[in-house]
């Protein structure tokens, strides 16, 4: 009786789950299916999984679709909700912005413009007062009388001078003592000979005079360094005790490939004509018994350096006689006065022409210039001035504007004061001094008037260079180079013009 009800127990539950069965199947299964799908046959099992290719299609489009984390789902939400980061303002110094090219270019522009103002009222105040014969006449007082030019010729005499006591010191003829003396007297002579003609003769120009102490103060410095090296080449010449291969100073060029080879030389085959011309119309100071070479010479690169120096040299003659002039002459009366404010006043309106003359002139002479002559002459070292528009001290502007004056100064004199024991302060001191003196020599002298204003305008550029060097630095370091730059210079200008007035016209008048 048990397994009767057992059986049917079971018979029971058989339907139950084949009635389970197909309801679930039935539920799987896509609508539209057919019977077969329905009545559980064998293809239910084949269309209830997906095939082979559309699996495929289904992880080729996972892979090509975008990976959202949770990280980049948080950053695009703080994007969405945040759009401000801890940072500087651009023109704050804690920024580390540096490209100011555009306000550079608005400065230029605005440069521009004012002086294009000021030219126009300048014209249209005195008219056109350019005048090229004007300018003979600085040189020239008489056509057929050139005391400034003859002056230049007879500085020959001291370079054959220095020429022949050293070859008297290079065979042993004379002594070092003599050959010392006999340059202290070449040298002084080379200083008080021109600025001695130049005060007695009454045809020489200021402007002619102060050309011709301009060439012998170069001169000065030539010979200097050509006494100093050669006496160099003897020292070692007595220490080694060897004899050392004599050559021509200048040899004749061999061509090689293109390029010009020079010989080598070497004491005491420098002593010849050839070879002391050759420095003393090179651009350098500082003499050497091999100078670097260039392998030819640059027509395109010539003609160049030629055009500035015509268009420059132009330029400046036409902004002394229409710029300068009338705001000098229009100056003498607030001077007479002792009219301060109008003194200021005309002291600041000089200081922009004068400044832009000034740098005319720096870019005429120690760049087109400067090459024009190196690049005849193939001389290779072509430094002539650093970044000094860049100096954040007064010694650095010293040292950078004008290298050729710096190398003679740190060669032949503030090391040799080193040597010495001098101290270092004092050498520069001394420097300063010497530059202080040929700068009065040079303006003092053509003007027959001494006024020390260029030697107490030198000497107050110790206390300056100490100031800015203690006290400023960086940016406000080099503005301070610039106003001393642009307000010294009309100072000095402007006292000496008044003086030369006083003593020329008010007192014959």
């Amino acid at each position: 009786m048990l397994q009767m009800l057992k059986m049917g127990d079971r018979n029971d539950r058989v339907p139950m789950m084949t009635r389970r069965t197909r309801r679930t199947t039935i539920c799987a299964t896509p609508a539209g299916a057919n019977s077969k799908q329905a009545n559980g046959s064998a293809g239910e099992k084949t269309s209830s999984q997906p095939s082979h290719s559309n699996r495929k299609v289904k992880e080729e489009k996972r892979v090509h679709e975008p990976v959202t984390t949770p990280r980049k789902e948080r950053s695009k939400t703080s994007e969405r909700f945040s759009c401000h980061v801890l940072q500087e303002s651009l023109l704050s110094s804690a920024s580390g912005y540096s490209n100011y090219r555009g306000i550079l270019n608005w400065c230029v522009v605005m440069l521009v413009l004012c002086n294009a103002r000021l030219f126009l009222e300048n014209l249209i105040k005195y008219g056109i007062l350019v005048d090229p014969i004007q300018v003979v006449s600085l040189f020239l007082k008489d056509p057929y009388n050139w005391p400034a030019s003859c002056l230049i010729i007879v500085s020959n005499v001291f370079i054959m001078a220095a020429l022949y006591t050293e070859r008297r010191l290079s065979v042993g003829t004379i002594s070092e003592t003599t050959g010392t003396f006999l340059y202290l007297v070449n040298l002084t002579t080379l200083l008080f000979f021109p600025s001695a003609t130049v005060l007695t003769l009454t045809s020489i120009t200021p402007v002619g005079g102060a050309f011709a102490l301009c060439v012998y103060t170069v001169l000065f410095m030539k010979l200097y360094s050509y006494k100093d090296v050669n006496m160099w080449c003897r020292e070692i010449r007595h220490t080694k005790a060897r004899t050392l291969t004599r050559s021509h100073s200048c040899p004749s060029i061999a061509q090689s490939n293109g390029s010009a080879v020079h010989a080598h030389v070497s004491y005491p085959g420098n002593l010849t004509h050839r070879d002391i011309y050759y420095f003393v119309f090179a651009p350098t100071l500082c003499y050497e018994l091999n100078f670097p070479r260039s392998p030819r010479i640059r027509k395109s690169f010539l003609l160049r350096r030629l055009f500035e120096m015509l268009f420059f040299i132009q330029l400046q003659i036409g902004l002394v006689q229409q710029w300068m002039v009338p705001t000098i002459q229009n100056s003498m009366k607030p001077f007479q006065d002792m009219d301060f404010s109008r003194m200021i006043e005309r002291m600041l309106k000089l200081a922009v022409p004068n400044h832009l003359i000034w740098l005319i002139f720096f870019y005429w002479f120690f760049h087109s210039s400067m090459n024009f002559v190196a690049e005849l002459m193939r001389f290779g070292d072509r430094e002539f001035y650093q970044d000094w528009w860049n100096s954040e001290t007064v010694t650095y502007f010293w040292s950078n504007w004008n290298i050729p004056v710096h190398k003679w100064c740190l060669r032949h004199f503030y090391k040799p004061l080193m040597g010495r024991g001098v101290n270092k302060w004092v050498a520069q001191t001394a420097i300063f001094l010497v530059s202080a003196f040929f700068h009065e020599y040079l303006v003092s002298v053509p003007l027959k008037m001494f006024r020390l204003w260029a030697f107490m305008g030198m000497m107050s550029q110790i206390p300056l260079a100490w100031f800015v060097g203690r006290f400023l630095r960086g940016n406000y370091g080099n503005a301070a180079v610039w106003i001393s730059l642009i307000i010294g210079q009309p100072i000095a200008v402007l006292m000496y013009v008044h003086d030369f007035y006083v003593l020329h016209y008010v007192s014959q008048s």
